[in-house]
C-alpha cells in the first residue's frame, strides 16, 4: 500500500529507513505515549524495523522535503470483536515535526483509503494523559466512545485510555 498527499508519502518500511526510525524511536516521550519504551540502540531499532517490514500494514510517514521517514501509522485488525470491516489506527511522529498538521494529514489520507476499500469502522485510542493526540483524533472526526485500559507490554503497566470511533458514513458526511 502506498498513499500520497501534498506533503507526505505513506509506504511500507525498508531496511534503508533504519537511521530515521532510530531517530524518532529514541526520542523521549514518543514511544511512551504509544506504549513502548525509548529505543536505546540502533540494534534494538533494527530488530523492530525487521518486524515492521514484514507487517505491510505499518506505514512509514515520509516527509517529501528530503525523503526523511518522520513517523509511522499502524493499520491493525479489530482487536475487540475481530470484525473484518473494522480497523484500528496507531501512530507516532518525530518530535521535530509535531504541531504542523502532519499527522492529521496522514490520518485523513489513511481514513480515505480505508473507507474506500471496504472498511466500515476505524478506531483510534490514546492515553488519557496524551491531550495532544486526543485533540488530533477529534480533529480527524472521531467520536469518543468510552474510557478503557491498555496494557503496555513493553512498559509493563496498565494505562488509562480514551477510545474513539469513526464510521464510513460519518466520514462521507465530513467531505
Amino acid at each position: 500500500m502506498k498513499i500520497v498527499t501534498s506533503r507526505l508519502e505513506l509506504r511500507p518500511f525498508t531496511e534503508q529507513d533504519i537511521n530515521d526510525v532510530f531517530e524518532y524511536c529514541s526520542q523521549e516521550g514518543v514511544g511512551e505515549m504509544a506504549g513502548w519504551h525509548v529505543h536505546k540502540s540502533v540494534v534494538e531499532t533494527k530488530k523492530i524495523l525487521s518486524e515492521w517490514i514484514a507487517n505491510r500494514q505499518k506505514l512509514a510517514i515520509v516527509w517529501y522535503e528530503g525523503g526523511k521517514v518522520i513517523g509511522h501509522i499502524s493499520i491493525d485488525e479489530d482487536s475487540e470483536d475481530g470484525r473484518e470491516d473494522t480497523s484500528e489506527l496507531g501512530c507516532v511522529l518525530n518530535c521535530t515535526f509535531h504541531r504542523k498538521g502532519i499527522m492529521t494529514e496522514a490520518i485523513k489520507a489513511v481514513l480515505d483509503h480505508l473507507f474506500n476499500h471496504g472498511i466500515s469502522y476505524v478506531w483510534a485510542c490514546c492515553f488519557q494523559n496524551n491531550l495532544a493526540s486526543k485533540g488530533m483524533i477529534e480533529k480527524c472526526g472521531f467520536a469518543f466512545q468510552q474510557e478503557g485500559t491498555y496494557y503496555a507490554k513493553s512498559l509493563d503497566k496498565k494505562i488509562s485510555s480514551y477510545e474513539f470511533r469513526l464510521s464510513a458514513d460519518e466520514w462521507m458526511k465530513c467531505d
